[in-house]
Order: C-alpha cells, then sequence, then structure tokens
C-alpha cells in the first residue's frame, strides 16, 4: 500500500530485496538504500538491496508496490550493499521453445553471498523452461549441489502456467501445479521441471535457492530420460522474442550515513 513500511529482523538469515512493482526505500544500521525497482517482473531488471543477518531493516514504500524478500539461513554477515540494475547479467538459455531468458541478479557466480542464490527466469508463450528437468537434492562431488528451491511465479497478463515436480527417490516430491500469478511452489528435493507458459502469455518465476553445503555452487543433474534434449539446442535458433528486455541504468544508490 502507498506509503507503507515493514520491518525485517533478519535473525540468523541473510535476506534480498528485490522490488517486482515499484521502488522503496531500505534502511539498514544507519544507511539508506534507494531502489528504483521497476513498472513490473515483465518491463525491465531491477536494482536491490542485500541486507545482512543480525540485522534491522525498515522497508517503506510512499508510493507503494510489491517487493519479494528472498532468504536464506546463513553463517557469514556480510555488509549490507546495493545491487545496481546495469550491472544484472541478463542470459539467453535454451533455443526454440525451449528459450528462455535469465536474470541473474545474485548467481553464485555474480553476487557475493553466503548461502542464497537468485535468479528471475522469464519464458515466452508457448515455451518450455526449467528443461530439461533436473534436480540438485543431494551432494555430489563436483556433479551436484544440495539446494533447496522455491519458485515465486507471475503471469503476464494474467492467465496460468503448470510447473511439474517429480520425485527422485521413494516417497519423494511428487507435484503438478496450476500457477497463477502470486503463487509458490516449493522444492525441497526431486526432478523439477518443465516450467510451462501459456500461449500468448510470458511466464515469470523467482528462483530462490540455499543449501548446507560449505561451497555455494549452482550444480544440477539433469534427468537420464530427457537430457538429449539439449544435443538440439546448437540447431536451432533461439526465440525471437528474447530478450524480452536487458539491463537498464538505474540511478545509483543514495547513501546516507
Amino acid at each position: 500500500e502507498p506509503g507503507g513500511v515493514h520491518t525485517l529482523v533478519t535473525g540468523g538469515s541473510e535476506w534480498i530485496v528485490l522490488p517486482l512493482a515499484g521502488g522503496c526505500t531500505v534502511r539498514i544500521a544507519g544507511e539508506t538504500l534507494e531502489l528504483r525497482g521497476r513498472e513490473s517482473v515483465f518491463s525491465g531488471v531491477s536494482d536491490f538491496a542485500y541486507v545482512p543477518r543480525d540485522a534491522r531493516a525498515e522497508i517503506s514504500s510512499g508510493a507503494g508496490g510489491r517487493f519479494a524478500l528472498a532468504g536464506a539461513k546463513c553463517e557469514r554477515r556480510l555488509p549490507a550493499r546495493y545491487g545496481p540494475a546495469p550491472e544484472v547479467p541478463v542470459e539467453l538459455r535454451g533455443s526454440g521453445t525451449c528459450s528462455r531468458q535469465v536474470n541473474n541478479f545474485a548467481a553464485a557466480d555474480i553476487f557475493d553471498c553466503d548461502r542464497l542464490i537468485a535468479v528471475e527466469v522469464l519464458t515466452p508463450g508457448g515455451n518450455w523452461s526449467s528443461y530439461p528437468p533436473h534436480k540438485h537434492d543431494e551432494h555430489v562431488p563436483g556433479e551436484e549441489c544440495e539446494l533447496e528451491e522455491i519458485y515465486y511465479f507471475e503471469v503476464q497478463d494474467g492467465g496460468l502456467g503448470y510447473h511439474r515436480v517429480s520425485p527422485s527417490r521413494d516417497g519423494g516430491t511428487d507435484v503438478l501445479a496450476e500457477v497463477r500469478g502470486g503463487d509458490v511452489v516449493l522444492i525441497p528435493d526431486g526432478w523439477h521441471g518443465p516450467s510451462i507458459a501459456p500461449p500468448g502469455r510470458t511466464l515469470y518465476y523467482l528462483n530462490v535457492m540455499a543449501g548446507p553445503g560449505e561451497e555455494r555452487a549452482w550444480l544440477i543433474r539433469d534427468h537420464p530420460d530427457h537430457r538429449w534434449i539439449r544435443d538440439t539446442w546448437p540447431d536451432e535458433p533461439i526465440d525471437a522474442r528474447l530478450p524480452l528486455y536487458t539491463a537498464h541504468p538505474s540511478p545509483g544508490p543514495e547513501v546516507t550515513p
């Protein structure tokens, strides 16, 4: 709501404040970070704020908006920081009907966190993403990391999409979810994918991951029945609708001592 204020007490977790629609002010221990934000997740990349563990942050927005708070338990206390929108790498993955756009704002090799990994994915209407199905629910050195994950969804102009999680072990997670704007799918384990965008509507999801391993990395294993799809990608062009947008310049943070 316009003029709204939210107090975030981080405890033993690190957090990222990511504008989904609108801008906000984040105040942490005497510092003030102004986030310009964006009109919507379909209009451009956003700046963001990192809030460390053992801190108290006040998040306010004069005009109102929607803001994701992505957090994970952690050990190290890193400094509060501003993430500029122009520094967010925009990556195109897959090809053909598996084409998608990934905004790597807090990918493991892009932005320093202790445990938290977070990216945004945009899938053009009619395409599949998170495909081939993959998993990261056990530690296999050099091959796979143990990471829990959530998917937060939005669908452009309404509509619906679908997301699948299939078991990687007896009694594991088994979900076929119809997803609409604001829905969340929890993935503690299992093969996840595909995420299916409806024709004529772009599907957005925010991926938030973390795990217990000493190394902060994103190592995945493809489902053996579906990994063949990767071999077809070099022979197909990337969907001409991508990129939906690239990183746009935004003002730097206003820091008040």
